[in-house]
């Protein structure tokens, strides 16, 4: 059967011919063009609710009457099951089906938006949250996995460059919304509309996504490894809860144990995989190759990029320079816009450049880091957006031209039976550097602070920050030169099914 989501894939082939990619790089039909924005706007609301929450926590503490420990957990219990199923959901998706999946998340995560907005109490909630983290969990590896095995040629890179541009945009405006939506205060619902916007969204994306995404699977993945899914989740436990909770509780040793105990439940997950022959959770042999390797490290440095500068930024501009939140939030958009024109232009050149693109973008973010830098070390107080508005349009213009590409060039050369392991192994290396970002916020900007309101404290820290981004930028740019420095590689194909065949 034909499948009318895309015009490029042959009738149940499973390797398309050189005229058939040659035909897609050319040609999208327009079923295709809603399945990719049915794909990223479940993307779009996974990074939202990540942040989205951020600028109603004073109101919501409020309405609830949250304490400190469970305001805490609002964003780590998210944080934490999204971080820790990313693997495992990878995987189902190869295995059951990557649209059935796909669907599956996205009604569990629209079930626990639901729930988060009629909320009684914090206790509910959190719970809420921890549902709608693990939802995400299932979801969102499909999104890459299924970009991967749907397109190819420019038609690919077009797909990468817009997911790369909504990871940035969604980054960014995550507060920016979550502060516009509570202070409407719409029919009188309070923060509650940050959660409920997802519920009409997430039915919306099921009925097309139902309709025009094409289900893929492996085919060699036949059963779930219930022991590698059971010690991958141990192992990041271990490892990103202390990340994540360490600085607000002062380091102790606890902390020190878990993150141990984390690297040894890791190491004894690789060793389970490797003796592993019949249907691992994770594809080792994906690793064999550099490109790979280097995608994913390189998507380690862009979470802890992340982690590190959008929290020290959103404190240096209110505390460091006084700005209200709304003031703040402008700020935000201006980084976004040119996130926004980074991702356009490697929307528009499809791949053609290969890893100079993304290389050109971390050279360009580091130079404006770089005047930005300049600006804060003056020690000035009354910096204003209008004088920073150059610089903080220039780095979001170089890290809009990384994250698309960084993912389609890793990608690249992962056979399509592969594609859901990949993509849940990229997107917990973007968590995972998430993690250790907001772990050295308490090493290099609160060990400075001490948590102090002091404009002249909060802006020398913010300096310190600065540097570090900065060295972060430079790792990461060394990296891609692992990534393919010829556009377009190709894989092996998987098995495809056209769209309502349920197969």
């Amino acid at each position: 059967m034909h499948s009318p989501a895309l015009d490029n894939e042959p009738e149940q082939t499973p390797e398309p011919s050189a005229q058939v990619r040659s035909e897609a790089s050319s040609t999208i039909t327009t079923a295709a063009k809603i399945a990719l924005a049915v794909l990223l706007t479940a993307e779009l609301m996974n990074i939202l609710d990540d942040s989205i929450v951020l600028t109603a926590i004073p109101t919501l503490q409020q309405s609830l009457g949250a304490g400190p420990a469970a305001v805490q957990w609002l964003t780590a219990g998210y944080a934490l099951t999204f971080a820790l199923g990313l693997i495992t959901g990878g995987r189902l998706g190869d295995i059951f089906g990557r649209r059935k999946i796909f669907l599956l998340g996205t009604a569990g995560f629209t079930l626990a938006s639901l729930l988060c907005g009629l909320a009684a109490g914090p206790g509910m909630l959190i719970a809420a949250r921890v549902l709608q983290g693990g939802a995400a969990a299932v979801m969102i590896p499909q999104v890459l996995a299924t970009f991967h095995v749907t397109f190819d040629g420019e038609n690919r890179s077009r797909a990468f460059g817009l997911y790369g541009a909504v990871l940035a945009m969604g980054n960014v405006l995550g507060p920016v919304l979550g502060g516009v939506l509570t202070e409407a205060d719409l029919f009188g619902l309070s923060w509650r509309p940050i959660f409920l916007i997802n519920v009409p969204i997430g039915l919306a994306v099921i009925i097309l996504g139902r309709k025009f995404i094409i289900e893929s699977t492996a085919r060699q993945a036949d059963r779930l490894d219930l022991a590698g899914m059971l010690l991958s989740a141990i192992a990041m436990v271990l490892i990103v809860c202390p990340l994540t909770e360490g600085h607000t509780n002062g380091w102790p040793l606890w902390c020190f144990a878990m993150f141990a105990g984390g690297l040894l439940a890791l190491g004894l997950f690789l060793h389970q995989q490797q003796r592993k022959k019949d249907a691992p959770l994770v594809v080792l042999s994906l690793f064999k190759g550099k490109e790979f390797a280097g995608g994913l490290s390189a998507q380690l440095m862009v979470g802890l990029l992340c982690g590190l500068f959008f929290m020290t930024w959103t404190l240096y501009l209110q505390r460091g320079l006084g700005m209200s939140p709304l003031q703040a939030a402008v700020a935000f958009v201006l980084l976004a816009l040119g996130e926004l024109g980074g991702a356009t232009i490697a929307a528009k050149t499809a791949g053609r450049f290969a890893r100079r693109l993304p290389q050109a973008g971390a050279l360009i973010a580091l130079a404006s880091m770089t005047a930005y830098g300049l600006q804060v070390s003056g020690g000035r107080s009354d910096l204003t957006l209008l004088a920073m508005a150059v610089p903080v349009l220039l780095v979001g213009f170089g890290l809009g031209m990384i994250g698309g590409p960084i993912a389609d060039l890793a990608l690249a050369k992962v056979p399509h039976e592969s594609a859901g392991s990949a993509s849940g192994l990229f997107n917990t290396a973007l968590q995972l550097g998430a993690a250790i970002g907001v772990a050295l916020t308490g090493l290099v900007f609160f060990a400075a602070t001490g948590g102090s309101a002091d404009s002249a404290l909060n802006r020398d820290a913010f300096t310190g920050v600065l540097w570090w981004v900065g060295g972060v930028l430079i790792v990461m740019w060394a990296l891609m030169f692992l990534l393919p420095r010829h556009p377009n590689s190709q894989a092996s194909a998987a098995r495809v099914e056209a769209p309502g065949t349920g197969r």
